[in-house]
């Protein structure tokens, strides 16, 4: 019984290391590849790897993005509050998702 309460405790443990939220956008360093966000008032700040998966969703579809693509996105001046739900693992960004209007993301 000891056992089976230790491995459910372990089970719901490791399952809330790897978060996923709706922030918006600080700053980008593009040669540390760190990501400053805010969610709410808190501020964070996550790393990008290689391992990232980024996803734009266009009209409730879903598509595969590239490191080029995201880079533009949080890097365009013009753009003011960019979202992005993010899944992170520690301190590090594991996929990013974002939204964007009809005949965008390209």
């Amino acid at each position: 019984m000891r056992k089976m309460l230790l491995a459910l405790f372990a089970l719901v443990f490791m399952a809330g290391l790897v978060v996923a939220v709706d922030v918006t956008v600080v700053s980008y360093d593009k040669d540390k590849k760190e990501l400053k966000v805010k969610e709410g008032e808190k501020e964070s700040t996550y790393k990008i790897t290689d391992k990232t998966k980024f996803t734009v969703e266009i009209k409730n579809e879903a598509k595969e993005a590239n490191y080029e693509t995201f880079e533009k996105r949080v890097t365009n001046p013009k753009a003011k509050n960019v979202k992005l739900n993010i899944t992170t693992d520690g301190d590090t960004i594991t996929e990013v998702k974002w939204k964007v209007g009809a005949g965008k993301g390209k």
